[in-house]
């Protein structure tokens, strides 16, 4: 467990990419089964202890420390990891002899952690984090409560397993394959056929085995993912190499159906994935039937009513449900919007180009002839002003009743195989321009990990008309698109204007002249009954730091619910103000 959590603990405090991803991989070339492959499991979120939520770990620090003091402490850190880290009592020191020398291996925590019961978990945690430093505490709790956030991607982390074939074949240990061919997207092709500790997936790379299949008829395939296109990105393109077609406001997921071997002939096995992997079925089971020809669709998942898409806001009505009833369903039907097909029956598509996928995938949306799946319409477009002019109006381009799901354009190379990741040129996405409005900061609370020590975390408003006159109601919370200079500033306005503290929440002066104002730029709106406004954006973010501006002259509700109205009624184009 201790050089895990070293392992950790280097790789919060390195910026660097390169020696990041050569931190991992020596770490994962010097550390043996199974640990290695339980560590792999953490670093890319393929674990979870549902039995270990931060409540647990706030009511054992508390049997243990002040809680005033213990309150105090975790505002000016930001962090309950690190806070009960630091504050946990040391335990008598135990002799090396008599403490065996796995006891606090990874190994045995993940294990151990997979056979306690709830009621047995907080002595278990305890007694660990008696027998750990400082740091082997803080990364104790980061593993358990899924928080393990070091500054390393779970795509990073498969490019330093895949490294060590790589450093075998410069050595000749691996005779069987070219292994300086192996990278981050070969470890993810096989991923989904994978499962901790990944023995197989080392043997492999370490030419101690073939290459690792997987039986299931119907697996999750790594996705691929596109760069974010700006305007003058264009210029370095050719229009007649792309296909275009509409970026949909909903989820992406993958709708996949397979033959088993020894079930009846025409039974198939159906799974509904999320982007990142995760299993939804058990909530779209209406979407599911649908799913009669054995394939792989990648698609948008939405709600549709009477022909038309209905916004996010309606499609959150039916994510994250444990129970989906028939009324449930009836109201709000899940609908899948097809635009690439990675497997016809048994044949993977993936290494075809996207024209020839997207011409199998037409066919294959006619045979499946079903209501609840259909395409995403290509752009008939020849130039970029054509292209430009349909992603201001998408009504008039072909989008009709659906352009308010509209989110912007995606461009897709005729060439382009599927390539898992984010390649850069294959596919773009090019989405419309933000609504941007001035606001008031209201209240703000500490950041996490390198932002504990900053105020990094904000909630705004915009004024409307009160009881006693105009005043400021929440719209909104941003922590990011600002620069480091700029969360300085903003850091050192909370520290001076707090006028209230709400625990790890400062309430700060927000008075028509007095108070800090700031543009905000937004993806969109929807109405909402859990904010005094009626309203929530999506993907908020600050871009600009207005001092030049008072609070008395920041937007109003007004503009809020005219921007509503314009979406609602598929009017896009002038986004920005």
């Amino acid at each position: 467990m201790n050089r895990f959590a070293e392992l950790l603990d280097r790789l919060a405090y390195e910026p660097s990419r390169n020696n990041k991803l050569r931190l991992l991989t020596d770490y994962f070339r010097s550390t043996a089964d199974p640990e290695r492959g339980w560590a792999l499991a953490a670093l890319t979120g393929a674990l979870s202890f549902p039995h270990a939520k931060p409540g647990l770990i706030r009511s054992l620090i508390a049997e243990r420390a002040d809680p005033v003091l213990f309150e105090l402490s975790y505002d000016y850190v930001g962090d309950l990891s690190e806070t009960v880290a630091l504050m946990w009592p040391a335990a008598p020191a135990t002799p090396s002899a008599e403490r065996p020398e796995d006891e606090l291996s990874l190994t045995r925590v993940i294990e151990t952690l997979a056979t306690l019961g709830k009621t047995q978990l907080p002595r278990q945690l305890a007694q660990w984090l008696d027998a750990l430093d400082e740091t082997g505490r803080w990364a104790l709790i980061k593993l358990v409560t899924g928080g393990l956030r070091v500054g390393v991607s779970a795509r990073l982390t498969k490019a330093a397993v895949a490294a060590l074939a790589d450093q075998n074949a410069h050595h000749g240990n691996v005779p069987e394959i070219n292994a300086r061919e192996i990278n981050a997207h070969d470890i993810e092709m096989i991923w989904p056929g994978l499962a901790p500790p990944y023995r197989e997936l080392f043997a492999w790379l370490e030419g101690r085995a073939d290459r690792p299949t997987s039986s299931d008829p119907a697996p999750f395939r790594p996705p691929m993912l596109a760069q974010a296109l700006d305007d003058a990105d264009l210029s370095g393109l050719n229009a007649t190499d792309f296909k275009a077609e509409w970026k949909w406001d909903g989820i992406r997921v993958q709708a996949v159906a397979g033959k088993q071997d020894g079930y009846p002939a025409g039974a198939l096995i159906k799974r509904l994935y999320s982007r990142t992997g995760e299993e939804i079925s058990k909530s779209f089971p209406d979407l599911l039937d649908s799913l009669r020809l054995p394939g792989a669709i990648d698609g948008e998942l939405l709600i549709m009513r009477g022909g038309r898409i209905q916004t996010f806001n309606v499609l959150q009505q039916r994510l994250n449900r444990k129970t989906v009833t028939a009324k449930l369903m009836a109201e709000f039907p899940a609908h899948l919007r097809a635009y690439d097909l990675l497997a016809d029956g048994d044949e993977d598509l993936r290494e075809r180009p996207f024209a020839e996928r997207r011409t199998r995938l037409e066919t294959f949306v006619a045979r499946l002839a079903e209501p609840h799946i259909d395409l995403s319409p290509l752009i008939d477009f020849h130039r970029w002003d054509e292209l430009i002019a349909a992603r201001k109006n998408p009504a008039a381009w072909g989008a009709g009743a659906d352009a308010a799901a509209v989110e912007g354009v995606m461009l897709k190379r005729r060439d382009a195989l599927y390539l898992p990741g984010r390649p850069k040129g294959p596919w773009w996405k090019w989405k419309r321009d933000p609504f941007v409005i001035d606001v008031v900061l209201m209240y703000a609370q500490r950041g996490h990990g390198k932002r504990s020590s900053f105020y990094s975390d904000y909630t705004f408003g915009v004024w409307t008309r009160g009881e006693q006159g105009d005043e400021l109601v929440p719209v909104g919370k941003a922590y990011f698109g600002f620069t480091d200079e700029e969360l300085s500033q903003i850091d050192r306005f909370v520290r001076r204007n707090t006028v209230e503290r709400f625990g790890p929440v400062r309430e700060l002066v927000h008075e028509a002249d007095r108070g800090l104002v700031v543009e905000v730029a937004f993806e969109g709106l929807q109405r909402s009954s859990r904010h005094k406004s009626g309203l929530a954006m999506r993907f908020p973010r600050i871009s600009r730091l207005r001092w030049d501006k008072p609070p008395a002259e920041a937007d109003r509700l007004d503009r809020l619910e005219a921007m509503l109205r314009r979406i609602e009624q598929g009017h896009l184009e002038g986004q920005t103000a």
